[in-house]
């Protein structure tokens, strides 16, 4: 990665500017919002099945409508998809306000999730597919990086508001009436930002259209190869799963390290941010990408073996900045390498792999835990992921010898 004397930054362009400033708001809602419904559920039953739920419920929606969702996405005005899932997202928070002060029943709760789990599934694809046409070409990476910074940005300081309005009040409706505002504010500002048009032909809603997203995405080999490496990656080095154990029985740091280990890996992944938004082009960027992801795992490594608070910290940090390299090439890698008639399928299928990857990753962490113990179980996850680096390079040579995101793609085979 060479730095440029001159870089490019899209936050000078308006439109991105507007965007990323209402993105960031929704967020910002969203990730308070996270730890007040698990504050309620667990209030109200006492119960880690009902914790689980929580997740369940959102993630559900997404898996099903995977491929109508990529669909709908090509097809319609991106912006107003996205306005759309707003508005989803501010009904099920109006509902979850009424229920906190109703008292209503917990049921109603994961009714209302599974709502805004629907506006999830449209969000995230749209959100992407639109990001091309509010920014420009050369400026697309840079608003990757930015993307990135907020919301890891987002991550930290949501979840401390939410903690401190908890305490404030010992009731969730400020949370939750907050994040309805805070969709309320997306919406609005999605009115100000001009869209460059695209033009595409409309296609039929059939399986062999939801489908070609999936055709693509496998017969497009770079893109394969950095979604199955992110995909791997992710699930295998889920450390962050079982930060409660490490807290408490190994570096015996209580809950208050627990709440910075649990910030760490935002740390890093928002110092790498900054450093990659001041940099307008990678150079090499397939080698980064693979040595990023082997650095995640051996930092993974190293924090399973670390009895040192603050060495697993500096670990947990490292994990954060190498993370945020490979997501932002592979985002970079899909939107550029992706036509605009198929960004919003391509877009869903990423999302759904590397979300499922998440949730899937924190089972296979705590499963392995369970049966050989947390030290174990991290040790594995982080040489899982070198090896699945290790095969990447091996089965898609191509990735390795990729130099900059915005070169012409070689002919897929």
């Amino acid at each position: 990665m060479t730095q440029n004397t001159h870089p490019e930054n899209a936050l000078h362009e308006k439109n991105f500017l507007l965007f990323s400033i209402g993105s960031f708001i929704s967020m910002l809602g969203r990730q308070m919002l996270t730890v007040a419904v698990g504050w309620e559920i667990y209030e109200r039953t006492h119960s880690a099945f009902a914790l689980g739920l929580i997740g369940l419920v959102q993630l559900l929606p997404v898996v099903l409508l995977t491929l109508p969702v990529g669909h709908w996405v090509d097809n319609h005005d991106r912006r107003k998809v996205l306005i759309g899932a707003q508005i989803l997202n501010t009904v099920a928070t109006v509902g979850l306000v009424a229920l906190s002060i109703l008292h209503g029943p917990v049921q109603g709760i994961y009714a209302c999730l599974f709502l805004a789990g629907i506006g999830r599934a449209f969000h995230s694809p749209a959100n992407a597919a639109l990001l091309p046409q509010i920014v420009s070409t050369q400026n697309l990476t840079n608003a990757v990086s930015w993307n990135s910074i907020f919301y890891q940005g987002s991550a930290i300081l949501g979840p401390a508001l939410s903690g401190l309005m908890l305490g404030w009040q010992h009731s969730a409706t400020l949370v939750y009436t907050l994040d309805c505002l805070s969709s309320l504010l997306f919406w609005a500002v999605l009115a100000f930002v001009s869209v460059r048009p695209m033009a595409r032909a409309k296609q039929a809603l059939s399986l062999k259209s939801m489908l070609s997203g999936l055709e693509f995405v496998a017969k497009t080999r770079m893109i394969l190869a950095a979604i199955t490496l992110d995909l791997f990656a992710v699930l295998f080095g889920g450390a962050v799963a079982l930060l409660p154990i490490y807290a408490k029985d190994i570096l015996q740091v209580g809950p208050d390290g627990l709440g910075l280990l649990q910030m760490a890996p935002s740390l890093g992944a928002i110092t790498t941010g900054f450093i990659l938004a001041r940099n307008s082009q990678f150079r090499q960027a397939g080698s980064w990408l693979l040595w990023s992801v082997a650095g995640f795992g051996v930092a993974t490594i190293i924090f399973g073996l670390s009895t040192n608070f603050w060495l697993s910290f500096a670990m947990l940090v490292l994990t954060g900045a190498c993370d945020n390299v490979s997501v932002v090439i592979r985002q970079g890698l899909v939107m550029l390498r992706t036509p605009d008639e198929m960004r919003g399928r391509v877009s869903a299928i990423n999302y759904v792999f590397i979300g499922t990857s998440n949730e899937l990753g924190g089972f296979e962490s705590g499963t392995v835990a369970h049966y050989f113990g947390p030290v174990a179980s991290v040790i594995f996850g982080g040489i899982a992921t070198i090896v699945t680096v290790m095969g990447t390079a091996l089965l898609w040579p191509e990735l390795r010898k990729l130099d900059k995101l915005h070169d012409p793609p070689p002919t897929e085979t």
